[in-house]
């Protein structure tokens, strides 16, 4: 039996798919291929290549300022002064760079390079900006599928998915522009699946309440959720299991919360460990 793993987006939050990934590897259950939306590629791409869960946790741990490079600096702030100065463009806030040479750094690790070298089959979600078409970063292109792309390397095709708008520019890749995969696909169960599966498994996140004491970051992640479950609604028709992970408002780019996401992701399996069990037949 080959089980498919898809994970979705959710800045920050998708360091509880290395969460997930810990306790279904504690009960014996082997994902055998994977795929990852904009952060869910972040834990797609290194489980793919062979790093530990609890060591993916600690990448982030240890990358995540660089990444983010905010300094301390309240993103909130930040985005207010940039619209209110009227120089809003299409460059966004960070070119993401730090992403894509990060992650080809821990792919050399690894002796990869390319998306191609990774032996176990992933798929990760990107969207041209121009075209507005989605491509998939894959190392095996379906048949009669369009759209793939192979050869291209690991921290560019990272990058490409996680350019989430005005917080990341656009990635550009030969002719193309890439922008966040979860424009148009936040949980990428159909790529998963189009590489050969039996069961999926789709990991997502819960829309906070709003209340009367939100912040307007809680909007913004309540809205991003809406539009990201209501984007992947056919997609999750295709999974054999949704797996809601609990977020407690985290931001978008809240890194002090990334022990808590971690560990929302372990609990969630260990809450629903039975369900998933029968659903993929291993009891």
């Amino acid at each position: 039996m080959r089980l498919g793993l898809a994970l979705s987006g959710g800045g920050i939050r998708g360091v509880a798919h290395a969460g997930v990934l810990k306790a279904l590897e504690e009960n014996g259950i082997k994902v055998d291929v994977i795929g990852g939306t904009s952060c869910g590629s972040f834990v797609a791409s290194l489980y793919a290549m062979g790093y530990s869960p609890y060591y993916i946790y600690k990448l982030f741990e240890l990358y995540a300022k660089e990444i983010i490079n905010i300094n301390g600096a309240p993103i909130l702030s930040g985005i207010g002064n940039y619209i209110l100065s009227k120089k809003v463009k299409i460059s966004g806030f960070r070119t993401g760079e730090s992403i894509e040479k990060i992650f080809d750094e821990i792919a050399s690790r690894k002796g990869i390079k390319t998306i191609k070298d990774i032996k176990m089959p992933i798929a990760i979600p990107t969207v041209d900006v121009s075209s507005s078409e989605e491509f998939i970063f894959s190392n095996i292109i379906p048949e009669n599928s369009e759209n793939y792309i192979s050869n291209i390397s690991v921290g560019k095709a990272v990058r490409a998915s996680s350019s989430f708008p005005v917080f990341f520019s656009p990635c550009k890749y030969e002719e193309h522009k890439f922008l966040d995969g979860g424009t148009l696909n936040n949980v990428p169960v159909i790529p998963v699946k189009k590489l050969g599966t039996d069961k999926i498994i789709a990991v997502n996140f819960s829309a906070d309440a709003i209340e009367e004491n939100s912040n307007l970051m809680d909007i913004v992640m309540k809205t991003i959720d809406i539009m990201g479950n209501k984007i992947s609604e056919d997609g999750l028709k295709e999974a054999d299991y949704i797996l809601t992970v609990p977020s407690d408002k985290t931001g978008l780019l809240d890194i002090q919360k990334m022990h808590k996401c971690y560990k929302f992701g372990y609990d969630a399996v260990y809450e629903k460990i039975d369900e998933i069990k029968k659903i993929i037949d291993i009891i």
